[in-house]
């Protein structure tokens, strides 16, 4: 643990809070059409209507503001997850929540012409939820009730089936492969304000439900006996914090796609960080998880320049290396 007391946990929160608006502003400013610190002000106090102005306001700031949110929405379903199930590789991606909001948009567009903004969420919010449900349920089945192996193979099995039957949906119809080919690899490119308004309500309900959770998840971290004898309702905790994913996971789905691996590696290295109290953990990883998504897909502008590389790439990329980190320290002992 890097920051040992309050006072450099609050100087390291504000010092991530300004990171990350650096980010922010460095996704607006770079690109491949040329921009400047000082275009960029001018766009927002003297907007002309030119080209780079344009750009600015109805491109890149959107796509700004959706890869802080979702990056940030990923991480702390990350923490609450990897709390909950005492599992090391818990995330939306890994344990088949973002597959399973992604085959339902999938379907949704595929089976339907036109799909408004609001029906497009509430879909990704039904498939994650069915996906959850799922795989708690298979692997809470048999011998010694839910451990984190069987959670992550029941996860895996489930992103496995929802992603053939996506692929699957896919083969049928081809229009419907050109229109959601990109946005399956995971990007926030092209996306507009008007998407992230209309899951921004939801996704903001779990930022402030996970920041009020933040005391109960440092008990039940303890183990289920302890948090018990404490009076903690483990029932409520379990069913609250499930609803918590599925609104940031299933409305990070809907704007961005399925985006993996900041769920994993955003958590731990925020525990790094600040240690385990999760009043700390939840908001520096929201942060972190912002910056983060921020940094990748400045680089997925790059990487393959003039062309752009999904975002899900990028983070793709940081996360592997990470997770075969965790699987081999988890699974095969310390």
């Amino acid at each position: 643990m890097l920051l040992k007391n309050t006072p450099l946990k609050w100087a390291g929160l504000v010092t991530a809070i300004f990171t990350m608006l650096f980010f922010i502003w460095a996704s607006i400013i770079f690109g491949y059409t040329e921009t400047s610190w000082r275009t960029t002000i001018n766009a927002f106090i003297h907007y002309n209507g030119s080209n780079q102005h344009l750009i600015i306001k109805t491109v890149r700031l959107p796509r700004a503001l959706i890869a802080a949110a979702v990056g940030a929405s990923l991480a702390i379903s990350g923490v609450l997850m990897q709390t909950l199930t005492k599992n090391p590789l818990a995330s939306p991606g890994i344990i088949g929540i973002n597959a399973g909001a992604g085959f339902a948009v999938v379907a949704a567009v595929t089976l339907f012409s036109n799909v408004d903004l609001q029906a497009f969420s509430a879909l990704a919010f039904l498939g994650a939820a069915v996906a959850a449900f799922s795989v708690y349920a298979i692997g809470s089945v048999g011998r010694g009730g839910l451990t984190p192996m069987k959670l992550t193979l029941a996860g895996a099995a489930l992103a496995a089936m929802f992603s053939s039957f996506t692929q699957g949906l896919l083969v049928i119809n081809e229009a419907a492969l050109e229109q959601v080919l990109f946005w399956l690899a995971g990007s926030v490119q092209g996306r507009k304000l008007a998407t992230l308004l209309a899951v921004l309500p939801y996704i903001g309900i779990g930022w402030i439900c996970a920041l009020l959770m933040a005391g109960k998840m440092n008990i039940l971290s303890m183990g289920e006996d302890v948090a018990k004898g404490l009076g903690v309702n483990i029932g409520f905790v379990k069913i609250a914090v499930g609803v918590i994913v599925i609104l940031l996971a299933g409305g990070s789905v809907a704007v961005a796609g399925p985006i993996g691996f900041i769920g994993i590696v955003v958590p731990h290295m925020t525990r790094a960080i600040v240690g385990i109290d999760h009043r700390w953990v939840i908001p520096m990883s929201g942060v972190l998880g912002a910056i983060l998504l921020l940094a990748a897909d400045i680089a997925a502008r790059y990487i393959l320049m003039p062309s752009e590389a999904p975002v899900g790439v990028m983070t793709a990329i940081i996360g592997t290396p990470f997770f075969i980190y965790l699987a081999r320290k988890g699974f095969n002992g310390r």
